[in-house]
């Protein structure tokens, strides 16, 4: 089996690394960095279970190989946290609003939900969905994972959750 070289950057960190040609990105991001915040679902792309930032566009990392990201810079669900380990607006406002259960979907869905918040300041609950529409729940029933984004958002545009909803 054929080994090559790749340096990627993730989460600010610079990894160099001689992988197999068939090592999915979040094997490697799981089995060489040891970032195991990325969980592995279906490995089919379909859960969002798997899912990071590439380039700052969210991506499944089961369906990528690493190779393929060499060069790239990904943010995993461990690198969402604020300075000393602190809880991110995202990530506090899904403790908050009680956004995750079991948890396995749980970093997929932040970062999908990051993803649009970069991008949009103030989304709609039918956008809320629509970026989170390829992360598969069974625990929450999507409810409080909505109400997380919106406080998110709300919390990064200094409103209040209320004002948030009245908008």
């Amino acid at each position: 089996m054929s080994r090559h070289p790749i340096r990627l950057t993730v989460n600010n960190k610079t990894y160099q690394a001689t992988v197999s040609a068939r090592m999915t990105l979040v094997d490697f991001l799981r089995d060489v960095a040891g970032l195991t915040g990325t969980h592995v679902g279906c490995e089919h792309g379909v859960c969002g279970a798997c899912s990071v930032l590439f380039d700052g566009q969210p991506i499944r990392s089961c369906l990528m190989f690493a190779v393929q990201a060499d060069g790239a810079s990904i943010t995993t669900v461990e690198g969402l946290t604020g300075e000393g380990g602190q809880l991110s607006p995202l990530q506090d406002a899904f403790w908050e609003e009680h956004g995750l259960q079991c948890g396995y979907c749980t970093p997929g869905m932040l970062i999908a939900a990051q993803a649009l918040l970069q991008t949009t300041t103030d989304p709609t609950d039918e956008e809320i969905r629509e970026a989170i529409s390829g992360n598969l729940c069974r625990c929450t029933g999507y409810q409080q994972i909505i109400a997380a984004v919106r406080r998110a958002a709300a919390t990064l545009a200094q409103k209040t959750p209320a004002e948030a909803v009245q908008s």
